[in-house]
Parts: structure tokens; C-alpha cells; sequence
């Protein structure tokens, strides 16, 4: 059977009308409509000569025996964001349904080919997002902290999950899947607006940022708006302003792609007649280069305190959550590249400023790769997410490619 492009964009499309509304694609974990999605994708396999299972953390596997028990893995996952867009997860694993069918058309292939649909990438019901990567990979390590966490109905995430057969206290156990694993595979559109602005349909991926996000708060003294001079203020607000304005100026300077986001500030009395005694900021620095991370953050830092003084206000720090950039393998990346030159012609390598399962697959020693394919506009997790039919068949050829060259190389040894 040959490989049709065409068919994946229909089986999108398909898939968008069973699990979306006209607000979007509804398709969050751990609900009804996420299963449906799956049974869904299990019929567009049941005709195929391979073995389903569902492991402990809740991930889909097929597998496709070939002539070397060395697996290449392609994946991706189902779900969606509420209110999100058609394509963010859903291209991965349905384009990884196409090639897997071609290559169970064509007879054994030299490794084995497992296709992985992981649960929960988003983390959109209970904010805890990669659930089914990161059990796979071994580095899930807060369960303490996950059986406390609760939906916006009060559900509990063990209560949640185990009404769709998984329990935490067995989600490790998925981490068998791995064993085997020579290569790991993810096809997603880019979701920003650098392919697009280069005119390219194609690009691949080096690796995902690091991601440091603090709570960054500035303490300063609430008095009258009307009766303290402007020159006798300690204005919490001020110091956060000009934090944010420095962040660009840092970006800047660290360049390669740096990113640096105040995503939320809480003013505290927070009404018009009052100075601002506290301000509550919300800071999110990401960079693929560990050392410019940590440059980035350390001149963050500092600027705070130089602002803090020139106000005379104070300021504390509070981590909430870090990741190390993670780079993907350079041989893989080069077969990506070959991969995307000979369907499109030119081929881009960029970073992934969001996080992906395959950074899970990847901290756990397997190598990996991703193909992005233009968004237009750069617009992800809304309904008004879409990319070119022809550029969504190219990917697919290009996917396609890949694994081929994948395959050969972990056959070989």
C-alpha cells in the first residue's frame, strides 16, 4: 500500500469533527471525548497485523515487528487543550498511522516500529502536563504532589485518571517501554511564526529550551494616591514595570533565540486610591544554551535588586518550576535534515520554545528527533490553529522519509 498524504489530512479532518465544536478541539485527557478519540484511533489500526496494549501510565503502543528487535519509536498524542486547534498533537500520531500502514503493507521491516499515542501531553484538566512521557521516561517523581492536585470541579487527579484505568501508584511501571527503544520520531507543526516568515514549509527541530519560571515579588509601602508626593513613594508597581521593560533588553543581549515573558503581575491593595505595597510577577526565561539560560537569569536578578534600590522597595525571588534545555541527536537531526531537503527542497533547523513528549523520551537516553511544519500566523491552542493541506501532505512525506532512513540506521547497528 502506498503512502497517502491525502488521507491523513482527511483523517484530521475527521477527527475534528468527532471531538471539536465551534469553539474548537475538545479533546482534553481524562475525559469522554479524549476516549473517544483514542477508540477512534484504534479503529484506524485494528486492520493491521500488529499488538495494541495500554501501558500503566495510560499511553497507547502498537507494535510492528521487524527483523531487529531494536525499536523505532513514533509518537505523539491526542489530546488537546480545550478550546484548541486541530492539528497540535493530533498530526503526530495520525501521520504516524500512515506510515506505520505503509510499512506494514511492504512487509517486516528491518527494527521493529512502534507507534505511541502518550497520554496527557497538555496537562490541560490538572496543570501537570507530559503525564504518560514522563512515566515513561523514569522522570515523574512528584506523585506526592499529583495526588493532591484537583480539577476546577474538585476532582482529584487519582480519582480522575483512575476512572480511565490508570493508577498512580503503577504509572513507573510504564517506564518497560522504553527498554529497546533505538530512536524516537515526532512530526508537529511548529506553532510560531518562524517558518512561516521564512517562507518554508519544513524545518527540524535541535532540541527543546530550558525553562526557568519564578514568582519575582517587589514590597513596597501602600499610602494615599492623593496625599504622598510623588517623590516620597516606595511604588511596588514601579520596580515591576521596570523589570519588565529590562527583560526585552536582556533578551537582547543574550540573543540566539532568548525569550523572556512576565506573564502576570498582582497588585496588592490593587485600588485607585492607594500606592502599590506589593506587586506578584510572574517570570518565564527560556533558551536552548544552559549557560545563557543561567545568564539570563542572573541578569534578571540583579536588575531587580538595582531597581528595588533606586525605589526603595524590596524584592524576593521564589522558583517555581525549571527545566534543562534538552538537545536532540545530532545523527538523527542530520537524517531529518536529508529527510526535509528531499521533499521540500530546503531545510531549517530551529528550536522548540514549548515542550514536547519527545523531551521526556529524550532525557531518558533515546534518541530523538523532531520535524516541525509551518503554522500559519504562528497560531497554536486556539481554533484558529491551521497550516496548508499541501504542507500538512508534505510532512507527512516527509515523516515518511525519515523513518525509512531511521530504520536502515538502527538495523545496521
Amino acid at each position: 500500500m502506498a503512502l497517502s498524504p491525502s488521507r491523513v489530512v482527511d483523517d484530521l479532518k475527521e477527527l475534528r469533527e468527532l471531538t471539536g465544536d465551534e469553539n474548537g478541539a475538545q479533546r482534553v485527557a481524562w475525559t469522554d471525548t479524549w476516549e473517544r478519540a483514542r477508540a477512534w484511533l484504534r479503529e484506524k489500526l485494528d486492520e493491521l497485523p500488529l499488538e495494541h496494549e495500554i501501558d500503566e501510565a495510560g499511553n497507547q503502543w502498537w507494535t510492528l515487528r521487524g527483523g531487529s528487535e531494536r525499536a523505532v519509536l513514533i509518537g505523539g498524542h491526542i489530546d488537546s487543550v480545550p478550546n484548541g486547534g486541530w492539528l497540535d498533537g493530533a498530526l503526530n500520531v495520525v501521520a504516524g498511522v500512515e506510515v506505520v500502514r505503509r510499512l506494514a503493507s511492504d512487509g517486516e521491516p528491518a527494527a521493529t516500529v512502534r507507534l505511541v499515542e502518550w497520554a496527557d501531553e497538555e496537562g490541560a484538566r490538572f496543570g501537570r502536563s507530559l503525564f504518560g512521557s514522563s512515566a515513561a521516561a523514569g522522570s515523574m517523581a512528584d506523585q506526592d504532589e499529583l495526588r493532591e492536585r484537583r480539577d476546577a470541579d474538585g476532582v482529584a487527579l487519582p480519582d480522575a485518571i483512575g476512572a480511565h484505568g490508570v493508577s498512580l501508584d503503577r504509572a513507573l511501571e510504564a517506564r518497560r517501554q522504553l527498554e529497546g527503544a533505538a530512536a524516537y520520531l515526532e512530526l508537529h507543526i511548529e506553532q510560531g511564526p518562524v517558518l512561516e516568515s521564512l517562507d518554508l514549509p519544513l524545518g527540524v527541530v535541535l532540541g527543546t529550551f530550558g525553562v526557568e519560571r519564578h514568582q519575582v515579588t517587589f514590597r513596597g509601602q501602600a499610602a494615599h494616591a492623593g496625599s504622598t508626593p510623588m517623590d516620597k513613594r516606595r511604588d511596588a508597581l514601579a520596580g515591576a514595570a521596570k523589570l519588565e521593560l529590562e527583560l526585552r533588553e536582556i533578551a537582547a543581549r543574550v540573543g540566539e533565540g532568548a525569550v523572556c515573558t512576565m506573564g502576570g503581575v498582582v497588585t496588592r491593595p490593587g485600588i485607585v486610591t492607594s500606592v502599590v505595597e506589593t506587586a506578584e510577577c510572574l517570570l518565564d526565561q527560556r533558551h536552548l544554551d544552559a549557560t545563557k539560560l543561567a545568564e539570563m537569569l542572573s541578569n534578571a536578578e540583579a536588575a531587580s535588586r538595582r531597581f528595588a534600590q533606586e525605589e526603595e522597595i524590596d524584592v524576593e525571588w521564589e522558583r517555581i518550576w525549571n527545566i534543562e534545555p534538552i538537545l536532540f541527536d545530532e545523527e538523527l537531526v542530520a537524517l531529518a535534515d536529508e529527510a526535509v531537503v528531499e521533499m521540500a527542497g530546503e531545510s531549517r533547523r530551529l528550536p522548540s520554545g514549548p515542550l514536547h513528549d519527545a523531551a521526556e523520551v529524550s532525557r531518558a537516553g533515546v534518541p530523538t528527533v523532531m520535524l516541525f511544519v509551518q503554522s500559519l500566523r504562528g497560531l497554536s491552542h486556539t481554533k484558529l490553529e491551521d497550516t496548508r493541506e499541501e504542507h500538512l501532505e508534505l510532512s507527512v512525506q516527509a515523516l515518511d522519509r525519515l523513518a525509512d532512513k531511521t530504520i536502515a540506521r538502527v538495523a545496521a547497528g
